[in-house]
């Protein structure tokens, strides 16, 4: 069997749209996260973990945002 090693084109014309819809998600994490710590089911090392995934969560949403500028930018 015979592989092809060339790399694919890069293709970006739909970059913005996948980064709206990873920020979609990820917000639907966050809010799916903050109902589990809100109905109080968690604690602890737990409690702790969960806060501190949402706050990368949010770090990574500014992220996704100013690429979504450069995007812009670019086009």
């Amino acid at each position: 069997m015979k592989h092809d090693h060339t790399p694919k084109p890069d293709d970006r014309s739909d970059n913005v749209e996948k980064l709206q819809e990873h920020i979609q998600n990820t917000i639907e994490n966050i809010e799916a996260a903050e109902e589990t710590l809100q109905s109080g089911d968690i604690a602890g090392r737990d409690r702790q973990a969960v806060e501190a995934k949402n706050h990368r969560r949010e770090e990574a949403i500014e992220g996704m945002r100013k690429e979504i500028i450069d995007e812009a930018h670019d086009h």
